[in-house]
């Protein structure tokens, strides 16, 4: 079934589309293998570089794919917070959906799509916490309010209502008025070491390129291109 929808254009009223019709030429940049770094977080480093001068919507944005005990796949955005060649940094409630998903199976997949470049990067691997003075050390950088929301909020569990949660994180806030509250230990970092990079570039009449980069046996990275 086709779908179609309204769109209110401000200037001729509403008109109907359909989903089907709803395409982009992708005509910005292009991706070959003479561009491109032999070392994929090279490359990584620098489509993130240029996205955040570029001044895309949050650069940082990434979404996490994991599997639960169920295997069935569930997906959230959050932030990348740090990355080196150990692999890609963010931090969470340990017992979160996403934690408990990770602590039964620690494969992961992450993606940043930088809609305003026409780009897209997908990162495999596995994953582990980072060391509690990493977690730490992030934690305490955090703003306060942000530090006593995370000490207050059961992460993915049923609460009553938003009052009842307003009113935990104002409980947490008087047992803490020093302001430097411990990070609690069920919250910290992940890091997932990448074993596996595809970096695709839109390109026009749907012929776009793709980059695939694997993790070999010997430490070093395979470059492949694939069909779009």
């Amino acid at each position: 079934m086709i779908k179609v929808i309204s769109v209110i254009d401000p200037l001729n009223h509403t008109t109907m589309t359909t989903l089907a019709d709803l395409r982009k030429s992708y005509e910005r940049a292009e991706l070959t293998e003479a561009l491109a770094h032999a070392d994929p977080l090279a490359q990584f480093e620098q489509w993130l570089a240029e996205a955040i001068a570029a001044q895309v919507p949050e650069p940082n944005a990434m979404t996490l794919a994991t599997v639960g005990s169920n295997l069935r796949p569930s997906t959230r955005i959050v932030l990348i917070k740090g990355m080196d060649a150990r692999g890609i940094v963010w931090f969470t409630h340990y017992g979160s959906q996403k934690g408990v998903e990770l602590a039964g199976n620690p494969f992961a997949a992450l993606q940043f799509h930088w809609v305003e470049l026409e780009r897209t990067v997908r990162i495999g691997g596995r994953v582990e916490k980072v060391s509690p003075a990493e977690s730490d050390a992030y934690f305490h950088s955090r703003p306060l309010a942000s530090r006593i929301s995370a000490m207050a909020s059961p992460q993915s569990q049923v609460v009553p209502d938003r009052a009842a949660l307003e009113a935990e994180v104002a409980r947490v806030a008087a047992l803490h008025p020093e302001q430097q509250p411990p990070r609690p230990d069920f919250w910290g970092g992940y890091r997932l070491v990448p074993d596996d990079w595809q970096f695709w570039q839109g390109r026009r009449s749907r012929l776009h390129d793709r980059l695939h980069y694997r993790l070999q046996g010997n430490g070093d990275w395979l470059r492949e291109r694939l069909a779009p």
